[in-house]
């Protein structure tokens, strides 16, 4: 059951930022050239598995993008909602298909299953 929940949320922030994204008439080049950009964190495993698991989930959490795009709105600066909103579609759509943090065990370990 809970996952399923984790794959709705997912689904409905997939849905909500990509329709916030584009009702705000931003770019669909620069939306599809930045949609797998908080994947590049992943070349922390380069490392170890604790320092890819540390960054995978410094950008696989919700709390970076939010405040990118609390910033963008306050300040009115287009190019950080952007990225906030960006970011954010690509987590849902990461938690729509089941990818979840990770766990420092392995890279197929994370918070929904065993990938």
């Amino acid at each position: 059951m809970n996952k399923k929940l984790i794959r709705i949320e997912g689904l409905v922030v997939l849905a909500l930022g990509t329709y916030l994204y584009f009702s705000n008439g931003y770019s669909w080049a620069i939306f599809l050239l930045l949609l797998m950009l908080p994947d590049v964190f992943m070349i922390g495993y380069a490392v170890s598995k604790k320092t890819g698991a540390y960054l995978y989930n410094f950008a696989h959490t919700f709390v970076t993008p939010l405040l990118l795009l609390l910033a963008g709105i306050a300040l009115s600066v287009d190019f950080l909602t952007m990225i906030g909103f960006i970011w954010m579609v690509h987590i849902g759509m990461d938690r729509m298909m089941g990818y979840g943090l990770k766990y420092v065990t392995d890279f197929k370990d994370t918070h929904i299953q065993r990938l």
